[in-house]
Parts: structure tokens; C-alpha cells; sequence
């Protein structure tokens, strides 16, 4: 755990996130659900909680799967694409179970797109979580092929300046014009720092507290389920606490 924890904290320290290792904090006192909005059944209502995440469907159901996702993950995409229409059908918009999103840092770019995910309010977090994921391929990829410049961009000591260059050398920009963002708003979630900083604990916590070794990874009613990464395996222990 201690080696993952390491690898994580370097990887983030390498773009300006953090000076040192955050020691670890106590759990978080509980807290009421941030905002329910949006109109409709359980599968219209998107929850941002205290900790930034996301809960999808009823915040009190009595299931509740929480998955931690890296958007530079390609099992993260595998999962998503597999799970979400049983997940939405046979667990959120019956109200039996919710499910809560939550961002897992594995480098920079994670950085950068959890920034987007979350620029907005909590309404449109599943719509910008979605084409991450769905689009994941085409938005990662230059970054298979970076030249000199690009590497100086992305190294600039400017929090702010360092994620608008990567989220520009990714054409993030592009996708999420399209979503309906205008430049200036983009430019302000991608300046967040308190965010990217507060995701990075979020991320150690992650580690700590709910053993996340790798992404997809995934908790039900609060017991981490390892060895279980992708939705073959979640299905039959999810199925077996909703029926």
C-alpha cells in the first residue's frame, strides 16, 4: 500500500500538486448530501457531496456502490461501457441503490480532466463524465506523441497555465465546447487548485482507508471489494444485496 501511496504522491508532485506527502487525516465527519438537483425519478437526481464526488440516484438508498475511476484508465472506460445501462436500470432508477463517482489521480492528465468533469453545477457532471470516458481514446491520445514544446508547456511552474496547456494539447477544449462551456468558464475550473489539491487527498484517502490499488475499483455499503476490477465481478455481489 505504502509503494502505491508513494508512486501516486510523486506522480502528483511532478506537476506542482503537492510539496510532501499530506499526512493522513482522520475520517470526515458525517455530513448531509450537498445539493439533489434536476426533476424526475431516482435516475435524474445527481448529489455532489462534501467530498466532491457524485452520487447518482437516491442518496439514501439502502445500496450503495461507490466506484473510484480514473478517466486515463481504459478498464475505467470498459466498465462504464459495460455497467451503466444495468446499473441505471436495475439499481438507480428503482431507488434500491445509488451509485457515488469518485475520481481517482493517477498523473497529470487525470488532474486535468477531473477538473472538467466537475466545472459546472452538479447537473452536468454525469453528461461531462460520460464523453470523458466514451471519448477517452481520442482525447488521449497525443499524448502518446508530445514534442519538445509540449513538454515545456505541460512543465510550467503556473498551476493555472500548466492545466489550460494540457487540456488544450488534448483538444479537451474542443469537447467540451460542444458540451455547451464557453472558454472563460473552462479557463476558471481548470485554475481550481484547492480542487486539484483537495482531489489529490481524496485520492490518498482512497488508498488508505479503502485499499484502492488500481481503478475501476469499487466499495458496497462500505466494505471494499478486492480483487474485483471490472463488471463481471461486481455484478453477481451487487445483485446478491439488491434482491
Amino acid at each position: 500500500m505504502l509503494k502505491v501511496l508513494t508512486t501516486i504522491i510523486a506522480a502528483l508532485a511532478g506537476v506542482g500538486l503537492l510539496t510532501a506527502a499530506a499526512p493522513a487525516r482522520k475520517p470526515l465527519a458525517p455530513k448531509p448530501a450537498a445539493r439533489v438537483v434536476a426533476s424526475g425519478g431516482w435516475g435524474a437526481k445527481v448529489t455532489r457531496t462534501p467530498q466532491d464526488s457524485y452520487i447518482l440516484g437516491n442518496p439514501a438508498a439502502p445500496v450503495r456502490l461507490i466506484t473510484y475511476i480514473s478517466y486515463t484508465c481504459p478498464h475505467c472506460a470498459e466498465f462504464d461501457k459495460e455497467s451503466e445501462v444495468p446499473l441505471k436500470v436495475g439499481m438507480i432508477d428503482t431507488g434500491k441503490g445509488a451509485l457515488e463517482v469518485r475520481p481517482f489521480l493517477r498523473n497529470a492528465i487525470d488532474v486535468v480532466a477531473t477538473l472538467l468533469a466537475e466545472c459546472g453545477p452538479p447537473e452536468k457532471f454525469l453528461g461531462n463524465h460520460l464523453m470523458l470516458l466514451r471519448r477517452q481514446d481520442e482525447w488521449t491520445a497525443p499524448a502518446m506523441s508530445m514534442n519538445e514544446v509540449q513538454k515545456a508547456r505541460w512543465s510550467n511552474p503556473d498551476f493555472a497555465t500548466r492545466m489550460r496547456a494540457i487540456a488544450s494539447d488534448l483538444k479537451l477544449y474542443d469537447l467540451m465546447e460542444a458540451r455547451g462551456y464557453g472558454r472563460p468558464e473552462l479557463d476558471r475550473c481548470l485554475a481550481d487548485r484547492a480542487l486539484a489539491e483537495r482531489a489529490t487527498r481524496h485520492t490518498q484517502d482512497a488508498v488508505e482507508k479503502d485499499f484502492v490499488r488500481g481503478t475501476p475499483a469499487f466499495v458496497l455499503n462500505g466494505v471494499p471489494l478486492a480483487g474485483t476490477a471490472n463488471w463481471a465481478g461486481l455484478k453477481p455481489q451487487l445483485e446478491a444485496r439488491l434482491h
